[in-house]
């Protein structure tokens, strides 16, 4: 692979995810965001799906996923990561023209307006994630924004601008927490930008290898935690040595100069096994999620009692909600649901996709059932037309008020 192609491929894919980054807080699937973390609702947009917080669970697992993909990725190659996706790196590689040595007041302020400009649009772009892009352009063209939206603004662009205008890839050398933790997770068959050392005698000192680093390091010094695999390097020392009608003596290299790609080793594959382990717990959790979701709170308003015909009765505050799309009819029961332990009312109820409701219900029982110990049971929502138990609660038969 040749140096050109090395560059060409990374600008490819830098257009590609300012377009992905970009573009999805517009992209609409089933009327929501498909990806928005929905602040005034504390819910999640996931492609069509929507979390609430109380299942942050799914979350929490899938996280647990990407952290183990991340250190698979790692191990096999590298910092592939920081080189070609990361949007540190991506930013930084759009805001080039920074990096030039520029003469007059007139480019260098040019310059500095322009990484303004792309500094506010990433600040907005990072609220999409969070705010409604539709709602965030609408109440920016009336000028009702709202102070803590603009503070959020305002304070995100300053800080990508004094990022992009002076940080830049010192971030990436210095700060950067993953890039510390990467070597850690390096053997012997990791992918890495190396000089060959069979062919290190080769080297004519030129240093356009090291004129080229971004993270101003010298590659021929061997591994450096700071080197982010631009492959800026190899394309320098290609362009030197082709001149001289050899390869470059920078590359991309398996472990050693001249190793092979070795995926199936032991630390491998125990990784990649917990990357899958967690890959099919997350989505076995967030495909069998309860699309109705019930907390059952006694009614304090209404104390245990007896009624007329000597049945105990106790209430409870069913609060239900609806996580799903679509709209639910249900009907509450209980798991004895016969002339010997009722629920009323035994009515039809109606709830919206993403309401939440309050229903108060009462719950009788014979005396002789609630003799003989019986003092818990579940209260069931079931779907009125599919019979299907959407959700099942235990609540507990307490004795009445002498």
């Amino acid at each position: 692979m040749t140096t050109d192609r090395y560059q060409r491929w990374r600008r490819i894919v830098r257009i590609i995810e300012a377009v992905l980054i970009l573009g999805i807080p517009f992209l609409r699937i089933k009327g929501e965001s498909a990806l928005r973390f929905d602040i005034p609702s504390l819910k999640l947009h996931f492609f069509g799906f929507s979390l609430w917080m109380d299942e942050f669970f799914v979350v929490l697992a899938g996280t647990m996923f990407l952290v183990f993909l991340f250190i698979l990725i790692t191990l096999l190659f590298g910092r592939i990561w920081c080189g070609w996706v990361c949007p540190q790196t991506v930013l930084n590689e759009m805001t080039s023209f920074i990096d030039k040595k520029k003469k007059g007041p007139a480019n260098t302020f040019l310059s500095m307006l322009l990484v303004l400009i792309l500094s506010v649009l990433v600040a907005a772009n990072l609220i999409w994630y969070f705010v409604s892009p539709c709602a965030f352009l609408q109440d920016l063209f009336l000028w009702e924004l709202g102070t803590i939206t603009w503070g959020f603004w305002i304070s995100l662009t300053a800080i990508m601008f004094l990022n992009f205008s002076f940080i830049r890839y010192a971030f990436c050398a210095t700060v950067c927490p993953y890039a510390k933790l990467q070597g850690a997770f390096y053997d012997n068959k990791t992918l890495t930008i190396a000089m060959d050392p069979i062919r290190k005698n080769e080297c004519i000192e030129c240093l356009a290898c090291v004129k080229s680093c971004p993270v101003n390091i010298d590659i021929r010094d061997g591994s450096n935690s700071a080197c982010i695999n631009c492959a800026k390097c190899v394309g320098a020392c290609t362009e030197i040595m082709s001149n001289r009608n050899k390869t470059s003596l920078i590359d991309y290299f398996f472990g050693l100069s001249g190793g092979d790609m070795k995926i199936f080793r032991v630390n491998a594959v125990l990784i990649g096994m917990a990357t899958l382990a967690f890959l099919v717990f997350t989505l076995f959790q967030f495909y069998h999620r309860a699309s109705i979701d019930m907390t059952v709170l006694p009614n304090n308003a209404y104390h245990p009692r007896v009624n007329e015909r000597g049945d105990i009765v106790n209430s409870f505050i069913l609060s239900v909600k609806n996580r799903g799309k679509d709209d639910h009819d249900i009907i509450i029961r209980t798991d004895h649901d016969d002339k010997d332990i009722r629920v009323v009312p035994d009515t039809v109820i109606s709830i919206k996709a993403g309401e939440a409701q309050k229903l108060p219900v009462y719950v009788t029982v014979k005396p002789e059932i609630h003799a003989q110990g019986k003092k818990g049971l579940s209260i069931l929502v079931i779907n009125r037309y599919t019979g299907k138990i959407l959700i099942k609660k235990t609540a507990t038969i307490l004795d009445p008020e002498g």
